[in-house]
């Protein structure tokens, strides 16, 4: 079975489920105090750039699957945060 039929039947179920049937009990409730401290946090704006990386580097971030460029950004962002002053 592939990952699209996998989760277009998983959806199916989760449709077909009644709410008395979701499990909440993980998750915290929405009171006040939350909506209090909540933020919306807006991430800088992104430019296009020409980047030359290793072939192998390269290689391993695609082989992650899709979403390689982001991950490059994730990457070089835990970098900035861990060494700005």
């Amino acid at each position: 079975m592939s990952k699209k039929s996998t989760i277009k039947s998983d959806l199916k179920r989760i449709d077909a489920m009644r709410d008395e049937d979701i499990d909440y009990t993980d998750i915290p409730a929405l009171d006040e105090g939350f909506f209090k401290e909540a933020r919306v946090v807006v991430p800088p704006g992104k430019k296009q750039l020409t980047l030359r990386l290793d072939a192998d580097v390269l290689a391993w971030l695609k082989a992650q699957g899709k979403g390689y460029q982001s991950r490059i950004n994730a990457i070089l962002r835990m970098y900035y945060e861990a060494h700005r002053k």
